[in-house]
């Protein structure tokens, strides 16, 4: 990583975005709160190669999830699932748990009862007060999930009348260099994966974000046209006529796009983030040990804690092992 000068990075608007571009365009928060814990070597590019693909498939990630859960639950002849025990759109607010089992009430008032549950909720959710465990969780897990970060992540996909931007090889990213650290700066053209749609895709991360969660669209779309016609002086930029700003932060499922490791904390606070408290397990990207913030980070995180509850369950192996914070 770099090495800055000044404690909040670059300043010239040029050498911000580029930093940007290289730091905050992956992590989804800056170099000065980003740990070199899980960064420096990324272990997903070490493990799996440098090259980065848009997944233009419509289907999306669902599809994946549908055909990891086919393989062991119920399904009709379409493939569809049929299986009574996948319970859809239930609100959890409520984990009890003791010595004896655990019981889960949702926001429908339904109950379920259970010898163990594991909770894949975001860390951001677990933030919050969305579910309530009782008891409380115990003080050091409930450090150990505030201590790490929900960054927020977010693609605002706009559609034009018309194309005004560079096509071609090596031209599908272009940047715009603003005095305001992550304004609108990385951009990508569509042209290749959706041909005539005339959409481009700006990311903004962190504060900006959520200051664009909190306006209307139609003010998102404003600021975005104005800095295109920056951008491209001597084009005819016109109005956007659609514009689809997703809003991580603001759903209450979500509470952000991914974690980031922040400085400060190492291998002890991440051992006990995907502790278990008696018979209540945890999952998600955020417990990956070496790909959080990715979709194969909450696969692969999955497998793992499913292994660890197993070993309890079936084996009687319920021990899980925190090494000392300077062991």
């Amino acid at each position: 990583m770099a090495i800055c000068s000044q404690p909040n990075g670059p300043s010239s608007p040029v050498d911000m975005v580029l930093d940007y571009f290289k730091y905050d365009y992956e992590f989804a928060e800056p170099p000065r709160v980003t740990s070199l814990q899980s960064t420096v070597p990324l272990a997903t590019f070490s493990d799996f190669g440098d090259d980065v693909y848009f997944v233009a498939d419509q289907r999306g990630y669902e599809s994946v999830v549908y055909h990891l859960a086919g393989q062991y639950l119920k399904t009709d002849k379409s493939g569809n699932i049929t299986d009574p025990r996948l319970q859809l759109n239930k609100v959890v607010r409520e984990i009890s748990y003791s010595r004896s089992g655990v019981t889960v009430k949702t926001e429908d008032s339904s109950v379920y009862q259970a010898d163990y549950v594991i909770v894949s909720a975001s860390v951001g959710v677990l933030q919050t007060d969305l579910i309530q465990f009782k008891p409380q969780l115990p003080t050091w897990k409930i450090l150990a999930i505030y201590e790490f970060d929900m960054a927020v992540y977010t693609k605002i996909f706009v559609k034009f009348p018309k194309k005004f931007w560079p096509e071609g090889k090596g031209r599908e990213f272009f940047l715009y260099a603003s005095g305001r650290r992550g304004y609108y700066g990385v951009w990508q053209e569509f042209e290749k994966q959706y041909p005539g749609a005339n959409v481009l895709l700006v990311t903004v991360t962190d504060d900006e974000s959520r200051r664009i969660e909190q306006q209307s669209d139609n003010q998102t779309k404003a600021e975005i046209v104005e800095v295109l016609r920056s951008m491209f002086p001597g084009e005819d930029v016109p109005d956007a006529t659609d514009i689809l700003v997703p809003r991580w932060w603001s759903n209450r499922f979500y509470k952000g796009t991914f974690s980031n490791w922040p400085i400060g904390v190492n291998r002890y606070e991440y051992d006990q983030l995907r502790a278990p408290v008696g018979r209540v397990y945890f999952t998600g990207e955020h417990t990956s040990e070496h790909y959080n913030g990715y979709v194969h980070g909450a696969y692969l995180a999955g497998i793992d804690s499913a292994d660890i509850l197993i070993n309890c369950a079936q084996k009687k192996l319920c021990k899980y092992q925190v090494q000392g914070k300077y062991d």
